[in-house]
């Protein structure tokens, strides 16, 4: 493990991003991330890209600063309309969020990939990690889940546009106003965002191998209430059965929980809401302010407990 005084967060807990201490006052962040297309328009994967890129930033409580182009693109095969237009997308999701793009690089490639590295700031006793929660700690999860099933029913020709126009605007939605709203509540113990490994799958890297556990109220989590029929017909990514494969170890579900609740939990999202841990009276509070400002479907959808250590239990309703 390479060990250095000023590494802050480094690859010892799979943290979202990495942070180097620059001095007593400020530390960057650093982070990497782009994936293939998910969505259809190239203007809007550009932008989903992006959105999921910087999130790992907000997720860390700092602020993205510079970002470079990662383009993988098939310049032989592909009319290059379409790779200005997801670099379009890109770009102005990176002014709405105050990010400068400094560069980038490209190679060729049989499918396309896009995607961002990032560097943002933060002062390094201001950063948040994966892990701290502490028992009774309320968390709160900004966004609704189930973009990975929406995506895996448009692939296949069964998604609704209307669910599928729901789904894009969640992806395309930055983390920066909610990151905001968060860092003006005095104890954020533990904070991450949701992306591949899905609700459960972040959720369990809060609590593995430490000395709390967590406790999920299943009918509060968010949802695409559209993707259940989907779920049922088995319409879904299979990076949802791995996740599950992968932590259900950790996880003691009740037995009245539904199947496709717990599958959707699972489900491996892209530019997913943030899930962070704070005390009761201060994540009340910030419910009703994240409700007024427009994040609707933020919600407290459950705790940190004392035991069972390293667990999480899922209750329903």
């Amino acid at each position: 493990m390479i060990s250095d005084p000023n590494l802050i967060v480094g690859l010892e807990h799979a943290e979202d991003a990495g942070v180097y201490k620059l001095r007593d006052d400020l530390a960057i962040i650093q982070t990497v991330d782009f994936f293939t297309p998910i969505v259809d328009d190239p203007y809007t994967f550009g932008q989903i890209a992006v959105t999921n890129a910087l999130s790992d930033v907000y997720a860390m409580g700092g602020r993205p600063l510079t970002a470079v182009n990662i383009v993988c693109f098939p310049a032989k095969t592909m009319d290059m309309s379409i790779l200005r237009q997801i670099l379009q997308g890109g770009l102005d999701k990176m002014r709405e969020a105050g990010v400068l793009l400094i560069g980038g690089h490209s190679v060729q490639d049989e499918e396309p990939k896009y995607g961002l590295s990032v560097i943002g700031v933060i002062h390094p006793d201001r950063v948040l990690l994966n892990r701290g929660g502490r028992a009774g700690d309320k968390l709160i999860l900004t966004k609704p889940l189930g973009t990975g099933i929406v995506s895996t029913a448009l692939k296949g020709g069964l998604a609704d546009e209307a669910l599928v126009a729901k789904s894009t605007m969640y992806m395309t939605t930055l983390n920066k106003k909610a990151a905001e709203l968060m860092l003006e509540m005095p104890d954020i113990h533990a904070c991450t965002d949701i992306t591949g490994f899905g609700f459960l799958g972040h959720a369990c890297e809060m609590i593995e191998d430490s000395d709390v556990g967590m406790l999920i109220h299943a009918a509060s989590v968010p949802f695409f209430p559209e993707i259940q029929a989907l779920v049922v017909k088995e319409i879904v990514p299979g990076g949802l059965e791995r996740n599950r494969q992968y932590r259900s170890k950790l996880i003691e579900a009740d037995p009245a929980c539904p199947d496709w609740l717990v599958d959707i939990m699972f489900d491996p999202q892209t530019a997913g809401g943030l899930l962070f841990a704070l005390p009761e009276k201060q994540a009340e509070a910030l419910i009703g302010r994240m409700h007024s400002e427009g994040i609707a479907e933020a919600a407290i959808v459950g705790e940190i407990i004392s035991k069972p250590k390293g667990k999480i239990r899922i209750l329903y309703p």
